[in-house]
């Protein structure tokens, strides 16, 4: 994971930033050392491999923990990119819903809808060539980094035969919110054909004091219209994957037989305090919906403040507790 650092905005880095920032969540850097706790403290039993309740403080056992999320209808699981140990937490949770007899549908982040086509032909084609899939699917363009890393997700839709939707609106349609802004953006042919003509962009007041907060304290520099610009982009981003997961939902509800769990898989700062993508859902659905959001961390025994001050703010329902990537640790802006 590239580092948060406080650096200068440009005009060519607005949309690499955009990815980076609202895909991770941003903390405050702990001032280091290992933290001194109770014995009889609830953090005592925090450690890799473990999920914390966030309502509660107490840790649960995975297997408990992975049963609960077989009755939920989503399961949002946010991730620190590349995180190798959060793409397993995945295959545990798709696992669990397959062993207890629910259908899972997997949406990703990391494609755009302009790549469902070729990753739908690749899903239900046996022997079809992998570079033609990701060339076909745009992966290069959607999102950059290297495939092995979710290819293991990829691979497991395949083999169970599991539905697995692009949750991204197309790169093009993202640049130019970030290159135009957002009224501009909406007069382009982009808008309408990817059907966001038929979207309310909903400017919520919490999801804006976040974004804009974040942005402005990790990347210094920018001009208040380069910070606008992106957070509309962000807007854009986050509305156009709560589409796609309400869209999922709707349609394994019109077959009520079996039970289904969405799996939506992103990084974490989009399922961060519900405002991202499950506040944009729960606005889409007409009555009740069982959703409950995950967000995977790295477990650093010597940052446990960091851990701490993401409980303490209610940053989802869960933290899911992971070993450190073979990255390193996250770096966190100041």
């Amino acid at each position: 994971m590239t580092p948060f650092v406080t650096r200068r905005l440009t005009a060519s880095r607005l949309l690499p930033l955009l990815l980076l920032v609202i895909g991770c969540v941003v903390v405050t850097a702990c001032a280091g050392g290992t933290s001194t706790t109770p014995a009889n403290s609830p953090v005592s039993s925090w450690q890799a491999d473990r999920v914390i309740d966030v309502k509660t403080g107490q840790s649960i056992d995975l297997p408990t923990f992975l049963m609960t999320l077989t009755r939920s209808d989503i399961v949002y699981l946010g991730e620190e990119h590349y995180n190798q140990h959060h793409i397993e937490a995945a295959l545990s949770v798709l696992q669990t819903v397959l062993s207890n007899g629910s259908r899972p549908v997997l949406t990703m982040e990391m494609f755009g809808w302009d790549g469902q086509p070729a990753l739908n032909e690749y899903l239900t084609t046996p022997g079809l060539d992998r570079q033609t899939f990701l060339d076909q699917s745009r992966w290069k363009q959607n999102w950059g980094g290297a495939f092995d890393n979710y290819e293991p997700l990829v691979n497991f839709s395949r083999e169970h035969r599991i539905m697995l939707r692009a949750m991204n609106p197309p790169k093009p349609l993202i640049r130019q919110v970030v290159k135009a802004g957002l009224d501009e953006a909406r007069k382009g042919q982009d808008w309408v054909e990817w059907g966001m003509d038929r979207e309310d962009i909903v400017d919520d007041q919490a999801y804006r004091l976040r974004i804009l907060d974040q942005l402005k304290r990790c990347h210094g520099g920018g001009s208040d219209e380069d910070y606008i610009r992106m957070y509309e982009a962000s807007m854009v981003r986050d509305e156009g994957m709560a589409k796609t997961v309400a869209a999922a939902l709707l349609t394994a509800r019109q077959s009520p037989q079996d039970h289904t769990v969405i799996l939506s898989y992103t990084g974490g700062g989009h399922i961060q305090y519900n405002l991202p993508i499950p506040k944009r859902v729960a606005r889409r659905m007409d009555g009740p919906i069982a959703q409950v959001t995950v967000y995977m961390a790295s477990f650093d025994h010597t940052r446990i403040e960091d851990i701490q001050d993401l409980v303490h703010d209610g940053i989802a329902d869960y933290v899911w507790l992971t070993p450190i990537s073979q990255q390193g640790p996250p770096q966190r802006c100041r």
